[in-house]
């Protein structure tokens, strides 16, 4: 396996997804799992696109545990950055969908959200040789709501500067992981600081910068080189470089829209590694980068599951070929 290019870092589990739609938690019947995690998403969407990834995260030495590091390996991602932990369970989370497939969590089962195997990420067993030869690293922010693993993703950091990585932030802002919501706020503001690429959701963005334009946020940070804000069905506004623009969202049958971001994050990076980020310069390749990044997310949501549902560079460019932007 050659050296993974990107580094994702954070949260490998089992999403449980109601089998029965339009339903409240205590009235679903049964529940159907997918391995899932917006990092270890985002890593094996990239290895289908063709471009080398890592996955850095923590799971339980249980069963789920087992199944989601075989699912990595066999993917083809780079586990070298997987941490076992001997106690704490492989986290499992329940996801109720509604009549047009959109998800909404409903949390752990069990357990309470600090317990999982995910927070105990160890900041002193992350590889370095892995940070030597990469190019990106991919965070999201799940992590900084547990003292174990904000100190992982503060090392990684540190590693990321170290060897000129790119840092690409995904903020997946999700209420339940946290136990106070102004916390979250002001630990996700510092991390902005150092990061190069910025993804957001239009709610995330209404959060963190009461705008949803791309080209404010960018003019406020300062230091960042893109920004994107995707609104779902209502499509993505961007700003790379020096380039702002807005694309619809592709007309697909949706069936489950879990893990479409990730997707289109793993697009994009995917696209960064082909035309470097010097391109986005250019009005019209920004415009394609975003353009490809939408086709990975709209084709994630044309089958259940996060990972099972991810295109294939082929599939993409195929589907690019019959769908003008």
């Amino acid at each position: 396996m050659s050296n993974p290019r990107v580094l994702c870092l954070g949260e490998i589990l089992f999403d449980c997804l109601a089998d029965q739609l339009g339903l409240k938690l205590e009235e679903v019947q049964s529940w159907t799992h997918y391995p899932g995690g917006a990092p270890a998403n985002v890593a094996c969407a990239l290895v289908k696109l063709g471009t080398p990834a890592g996955f850095i995260g923590a799971v339980g030495e249980d069963e789920p545990g087992s199944q989601l590091v075989k699912l990595l390996v066999e993917t083809g991602v780079d586990t070298t950055g997987v941490q076992p932990h001997s106690t704490a369970p492989t986290r499992q989370v329940y996801v109720v969908r509604d009549l047009g497939g959109d998800r909404t969590f409903a949390g752990f089962g069990e357990y309470d959200t600090r317990e999982f195997a995910d927070t105990r990420l160890q900041a002193e067993q992350l590889p370095e040789s892995l940070f030597t030869e990469a190019e990106f690293l991919v965070l999201g922010t799940l992590e900084l709501a547990y003292p174990e693993s904000e100190r992982a993703i503060h090392r990684a950091l540190e590693l990321a500067e170290q060897y000129d990585l790119k840092i690409i932030l995904d903020v997946n802002w999700r209420p339940v992981f946290w136990q106070d919501a102004n916390v979250a706020h002001q630990k996700i503001s510092e991390l902005l600081k150092q990061v190069d690429f910025l993804k957001l959701s239009r709610e995330e963005a209404e959060w963190l910068f009461n705008t949803t334009d791309p080209g404010a946020i960018t003019y406020r940070m300062a230091s960042i080189e893109g920004v994107l804000v995707t609104d779902g069905e209502n499509g993505c506004a961007y700003c790379l470089g020096e380039n702002e623009g807005k694309l619809p969202s592709y007309s697909v049958d949706v069936v489950d829209t879990t893990g479409a971001g990730d997707s289109f994050v793993a697009g994009f990076i995917h696209q960064l590694g082909q035309y470097g980020i010097h391109s986005l310069q250019d009005a019209d390749t920004a415009k394609k980068v975003v353009a490809y990044a939408s086709a990975v997310g709209a084709l994630t949501t044309i089958k259940p599951g996060a990972i099972a549902s991810q295109p294939t560079g082929a599939e993409v460019e195929a589907f690019l070929a019959s769908h003008q932007v």
